[in-house]
Order: structure tokens, then sequence, then C-alpha cells
């Protein structure tokens, strides 16, 4: 087998739509993989549709229609030699030509396309893509088909084209049209590999192995002839013979001296190259590497006197899932490299997450990103590609459905990351309560059949080692008449009536057993804001226009007032409110896990809505669009810990929880206090706890700790070892906190600056903007909350020179306090 990539060289052309006079006829280079907005961004044509309202000056896009062109320079096919012209990704409805023959059409961005050339290549150089307007395709087949209902306006469940590509509630709609992956030309001789699956397990006497189902394509230009499939993995060799009328094997290599992969938190990760080489018995006509890892997966969904589990089991030990939901890195798919995703996979790792969930309005994720999770032991749960809609199961769309289900459930087989196949996110759900019931006519279908019997039909034919959810939320046994899929007390939930309607205190009404989706917006960081909405007179307001297309949830702003007011209030000035709301969605999510956490093993996991964002916009993400970390971030990492202490509510009452996610046990003198702002203490409780490994204690509050003199006044305080936790017995808004309670010196070092502070009265969440003074800036540590007396030191990392005083004071360092109370002058020494 011999591949050359065709990824230079191609010329773009709009071709028809409502495309701009000064494009017309226009030639443009275009870098493969790439798409029609990347190719207009690097010649300088269109401006960056992230930036101000620049997405409403490209709306046009929609509707264009584009020529993609390349003169291929390849000799003609030897004797007895087949050439096949690869594309790994189309965006999306495409005919492809060579010369004056057409190849294919296409209609599908998730799955590839293969096309046999060997009668052409070298005679014919003219290689055309031209890519319709997936819109108008999508309008043309929901008048064809009948509407099916959605969230969103565009009838994107018409098309398999990423779903957020048309827009969400933290997304642009900008519906990319292209070369997505990789184009190439593969040239072979008698056979090829078609296909590599290998499907790891440990036997019953605890030997890993894998067993390796191989697939090949005959060429058809010689007589069939014998094939030998050799593989080697983790020192051992096996092979298998294919006959001349056969086109499989399965090879199965057991591996004792394997070591077993594990989570991140529970183990190592140790993977092994495995190698599959197809030869004719006197030379190699083909091979394919990976890496895996040997690991069994399984959910126990065995009813409980609760109701129905949903814990994940790796290696047979339950895991509970420290999570968050993962939407496309750049919407602008192309642009997402691999040393992106190594950092926002290093920020999900730091932050103390173990799992992933790749969510189903984006795409099957890349080699790269699944290979980068299996060296940090991120576990992934993977959803296709069906978001918040009712999809007809109707011809072409019931095809193309399964074709890139196969295809993409092949090819992820390798990565022992991959743990969990679902279904789709909400579509079960929004059939039952979002009316699509009443405007569904008739016998219309709408998807159920693709999440009870297409997909696990598929996943039983081609990888039944890995469990399946029908949809997420799911309850495991329900049927559209019995169990509501949302039911908090069987399988998989979300919870947004928070974010909707409640007060986030509300999640701890409800004990989940596993929820898979709740979050809380809150604006990106300010260099992220002043990039990309910047008002023009430089007067800040949330209410700008251009701060409001940034803001792309229905009633978004409404909703972080109203989560704001009964915490720290409303500011009327942005920066203070821009401070708020990003502390608000911490602390709203902090609450959730910490609640979540201490219910273990009843609640086995929370993965939190969402780690990224595609562009810069107020989301619910922990990592803006700038790649920056929010103060969500920071609470991610302290509630998301393998030791955690939190006050949460048992029985109406308050009570410490322990939360030990390690193998050893946890064990000290656990010191809680009722003291004052001051430090003065009113009552104080010592305990000698242990934790045992991977669970949970709760130690009960006397009542002379859980009664204040003065509520507005005082805090619980626990201490054990390193870890504290401080919980007031009122809100904010409504204690008598300092408004201004540090003592600050600042220090510059090597790699930029430390900033000391210390306590004169509780400072509540002290944090560091940093990005302020330099958008490249991180600082090691925020939402500190410091009793009087208590110092702590942030470590700044920047190459810039800062204004010391600057990162002494506001906008910069930051307290809840200050949003609460006055803030009077004071003096700041700067040490250095």
């Amino acid at each position: 087998m011999h591949a050359r990539d065709l990824h230079d060289g191609w010329l773009l052309r709009a071709e028809g739509g409502s495309v701009p006079e000064r494009l017309r006829g226009l030639d443009v280079p275009v870098a493969i993989p790439g798409t029609s907005h990347t190719a207009l961004l690097d010649a300088g044509l269109i401006a960056d549709p992230y930036v101000g309202t620049n997405e409403r000056d490209v709306a046009w896009m929609h509707r264009a229609d584009w020529r993609f062109a390349l003169e291929v320079d390849q000799p003609p096919a030897e004797p007895h030699e087949r050439v096949h012209l690869v594309f790994d990704g189309i965006d999306t409805v495409a005919t492809v030509r060579l010369g004056r023959h057409v190849l294919g059409h296409t209609r599908n961005m998730h799955r590839s396309h293969r096309f046999d050339v060997t009668g052409l290549i070298g005679h014919e150089r003219d290689l055309v893509v031209d890519v319709s307007a997936a819109l108008t395709y999508a309008e043309a087949e929901r008048q064809r088909l009948g509407a099916r209902p959605s969230a969103y306006a565009h009838p994107l469940n018409m098309v398999r084209k990423m779903a957020c590509s048309f827009g969400w509630d933290w997304g642009p709609d900008l519906q990319t049209a292209g070369l997505w992956r990789g184009v190439r030309v593969e040239r072979w001789r008698l056979a090829r590999l078609a296909g590599v699956r290998p499907l790891v397990g440990i036997r019953p006497d605890g030997v890993p192995y894998v067993r390796v189902h191989v697939d090949v394509e005959r060429s058809g230009l010689e007589e069939p002839a014998a094939l030998t499939v050799r593989t080697r993995v983790a020192g051992i060799e096996r092979e298998a013979t294919i006959l001349p009328e056969a086109s499989t094997a399965v090879v199965e290599v057991a591996a004792p001296d394997a070591e077993l992969w594990w989570p991140a938190g529970h183990g190592d990760q140790p993977l092994y190259p495995l190698e599959v080489e197809l030869t004719d018995g006197a030379a190699s006509l083909d091979s394919w590497q990976r890496r895996i890892g040997f690991r069994t997966v399984e959910i126990d969904e065995t009813p409980d006197a609760h109701g129905t589990p949903w814990t994940l089991r790796l290696n047979g030990r339950p895991v509970f899932v420290k999570g968050a939901n993962w939407i496309p890195d750049d919407h602008l798919l192309t642009r997402i490299t691999h040393d992106r995703l190594a950092r926002r996979l290093d920020q999900a790792l730091d932050a103390n997450l173990n799992l992933l969930r790749v969510w189903g309005g984006g795409i099957y994720e890349s080699r790269d990103f699944y290979e980068l999770c299996d060296e940090r032991g991120l576990l992934v749960w993977q959803d296709f590609p069906l978001a918040c809609s009712a999809y007809p199961e109707e011809e072409p769309l019931a095809s193309e459905l399964e074709a890139e289900a196969r295809e993409n459930i092949a090819r992820l087989t390798p990565h022992p990351s991959l743990v969990v196949w679902n279904g789709g996110n909400e579509n079960i759900w929004g059939y039952l309560d979002w009316g699509w019931r009443e405007v569904l006519e008739g016998d219309a279908t709408w998807g159920y059949g693709y999440a009870t019997e297409l997909l696990p039909r598929v996943l039983a034919d081609l990888d039944p080692t890995r469990p399946y959810s029908w949809n997420s939320p799911s309850s495991p046994g329900f049927a559209l008449t019995e169990r509501h899929p949302n039911d908090p007390d069987h399988g998989t939930h979300h919870q947004w009536e928070v974010w909707n309607r409640l007060d986030y205190t509300a999640y701890a009404s409800e004990i989940p057993r596993f929820c898979s989706e709740f979050g809380f917006q809150g604006p990106p960081a300010w260099a992220t804001l002043e990039r990309a909405v910047a008002p023009a007179d430089g007067r800040w307001s949330k209410t700008d226009p251009v701060f409001m297309w940034h803001q792309k949830a229905e009633q978004g702003n409404e909703k972080l007032d109203r989560g704001l007011a009964a915490h720290l209030g409303i500011p009327a000035d942005f920066a203070d409110w821009h401070w708020a709301t990003q502390l608000n969605q911490a602390r709203a999510v902090a609450f959730a896990i910490e609640h979540y956490r201490s219910w273990w093993p009843r609640t086995a996991g929370a993965i939190v809505w969402q780690l990224n964002d595609c562009w810069p916009v107020t989301s619910w993400a922990a990592i803006d669009g700038g790649e920056r970390r929010k103060p969500l971030w920071y609470a991610l990492r302290q509630a998301y810990a393998d030791r955690l202490m939190a006050v949460v509510a048992r029985d109406g009452q308050p009570a410490v929880a322990l939360v030990n996610d390690t193998d050893e046990p946890w064990s000290g003198t656990i010191r809680i206090t009722r003291e004052t702002f001051a430090g003065d203490v009113r009552a104080e409780l010592l305990d000698d706890v242990t934790v045992g490994g991977r669970s949970v204690r709760l130690v009960t509050l006397p009542p002379e700790i859980r009664t204040p003199e003065d509520g507005r006044s005082e805090a619980i305080v626990a201490r054990l070892g390193t870890e504290r936790t401080v919980r007031l017995f009122v809100e904010d808004v409504d204690a008598a906190l300092a408004g201004d309670p540090l003592d600050v010196s600042v220090a510059p070092t090597s790699a930029g600056y430390d900033v000391t502070v210390r306590a004169r009265s509780l400072a509540r969440d002290v944090t560091l903007l940093v990005d302020r003074l330099d958008p490249a800036a991180v600082v090691d540590d925020a939402l500190v909350t410091l009793p009087a007396g208590e110092s702590a030191t942030f470590r700044i990392h920047t190459g810039a020179v800062l204004d010391e005083a600057a990162l002494a004071g506001r906008p910069v360092l930051r307290t809840a306090n200050d949003l609460v109370g006055r803030v009077p002058e004071r003096t700041v020494s700067a040490l250095g």
C-alpha cells in the first residue's frame, strides 16, 4: 500500500447562491483540510466571524455553493494495481468528479468516502468537489419527508451534518462547507486491509487478550490467493490465513505480561503497540498500527432500593465519574490541532476530571483526541451525533446513519479511553416533554428506532465489549409508556430546572443516580471579551448589542441576574457584574458536585455542562473560547479533588461530608468550629476520623456548631490536614462581610509574580483576574476562602511586566466581599 496526501494546490471558487459580487469568479487558495470559511479568512476576504457581530455579516454563506478544484499529478495505474481516491471527510452535500467522470455524491460529513479511480488516474487530472449548501438540501428534505420538530429553527435533523454547525445556545450559526478531513490517493495490489477492529478483554484466569477482527478487500485484478494476517502485541505474535475465497480473519492474542489500563486517579495507563500486517506469503501488502490498552468496562444497572443505578465499572471496579461535557473545541473544525487538543485535555486532567462526554450535537472525535485521552486516562463517553431533534428514519438518512455508525465504531475500537456509546442527546426526552408528539402526524418517524434498534444492533455486530445507552437522559428498561427517561432515580439524568427556573440550592432537592448534564452560565475571561466584544465607545454594558450577540441563550442575562440576586445581589457596574456572574457560576456548579459526591455510591457520577467553548461567548463552559480558565475551572478542580471536604445538608441539618476518592484511607483529627468573621471561636468540635478508600463519611454537627448566635457574622469552618471548607449561615448578600478583608503584598519572581494575601476578616473566594493585565497570564489558584488570620500565596505566570499595585486591588484582585460591602481606600505594599 502506498498513500499520498492531496492537501496542497487546491483552489476554492464560489459557484452559486447569494455570493457577494466581489467574490464572484475569484479563485482562492485553500489548505486541506479546510473549508470555505477558513479559506476566505486566510485570504483576508472576510472578517473574523468570532469578533463583534461579524457572524451576521457572513450569513450569506449559508446558501452559497462552492467548488474545490485540484490538478492531480499522478501516474497511471500499474498493471494489477488498484488506485483509490479517499476523502476522510466532506462537509457535507457534494458531487465528486475526476475529469468528466462523476465519482459519486456525498451527503454525510460524519463518514469517509472512497472512489476507485484505477482507470482514470493519470489520464484525468482535474479533480473537482462541488459542495452545495447544506441548508438548501436540508430544507428540500424537510419538504419531501415532512417537518420533524427540533430545538432550533434550521432543519438540522434532515442532513447528516454537525448539528451545532447551524447554531446553538452557546455557538455561532456558520454552516461550514468543504473538505474538513484529509484527502489522499492510495495505490495497492492484490489486497488491502479494509478494516481492523481490536476488541480487548480479560479471561477468567486474569490474562488480558485482544481479538483482532480483520477485513480485507481484494483487487479483483489477479487470481485470488491465500493471504496471511500477522499480529504482534506485547511481545507476542500470532497469525492467521485468509483462504482465497474468504475476506475476513480473527486473530486472538493473549498477553499474560500486559498490565491493565486504568482511568486517571485509579492507576496507570500502559499502552501497547498493536501491529497488523497483511502479506501474500512473500511480500507485505498492507499494514496497520495503533496503541491499545487492556481493560474491561461495564455499567451496573442492577435495581436496588433507590431505583436503578448507572455505575461505571472499569476492570470490575466501580468508578465515580468526575466528568464534563465536550463540544467541538473550535466551530471551524479544521483549526483544531493536536497541540490545541493536548492543551485542552491537560486542562481537563488538571481539573481532576476523569471523563469527557462527547456530546451528540458535535462530531465523532478525531484520532488525535482519542489517543491523547488514552495517554491521560481520560475516559470518553461518545454520543452518536443526534441531538435535541426528531430524526426521520426514512432513506437516505437511515442508511447514512448506519454507514457512519459502522465506520466510526470500527475506527474507535482500539482506544481504551472509549467506555460508553450513547444513542443521542435529549431526543427521547424531547419527544415526551417538548410537544413533539402533538406536532408529529400519524406514524411519522422521529428516531426512536435509531436509539432502540439500529444503533444497538450495529454495536452488537461490531463492538459488543462496550456498553450502550439509548439516550442521555435515559432510564434503563424504559419504554415510552412506562418510566420517564429523565427520572433521577433511574439511570442518567439531566438537571436543567436549576439554570432555567430554580435557585442553585435546588440541586440538593434530588439524589440522581447519575447526572450526565447540569450547569450554570458565566461570561468568558475579560481578555476574551476585550478581543471579541469590546464596545467601540469603551462603555461596557451587559445590554450592549455586541455583548448580547455573544449571549446565545434564551433570556440568558435575565437568568444570570435571577441566579445572582439571592446570593450576591446584582451589581450595577459591568466589571462587578462580570466578576459576580463568573463567581456565581463557579459556586452553583461546585454546590451541585459536592452534593452529588456526598451521596456516593448512590450517585455514581456527575458530568457538568460544559468543559470548553467553540468561540468567545457567555456560556456554561469552564474554559472559554480564548482557551482561558474561568473561575469555574478552579471550582471544578476543588470539587473534583481526590479528597473533598464540604458542608452539605442531611435531614435538614448541615453536616460535613468527607469524600475520599483514593485507594488509601484518609485519617486525621477533624476540627470544626463556629467562629466569627473576625476569627473568634464560639464553639469547637474535635474528632478523630478515618475515611476508607473510595468512600464517604459524614460528620454530624452538634447543636452548638450548627446554631449561630449571629448568623450574619459567623461561619462554620472545618479543617482536616491541609483541607479546609467554610460555610456561611446566610447568603453573602445578607452577611456582615468586611468589604476590604485583606492585607496584600506583591513580589516579582522568575516566573512572574507572587501575590500573598492575609485575611484580617473572613475573605470569601479570593481570586486574581490576571488576564486583565496580561491576556497570556495564568494564576495557579483561585476561589480561596480564608478565615481571619490565615494567608495564601497566588503564583502568577507571565512574561510581561505588570503593575504591582494593580495586582493588589480591584478589578484584578477580587473577593465575594467586595461585591456585598464597601471597599475603602487602603495601602498596598509591593515587595521586590
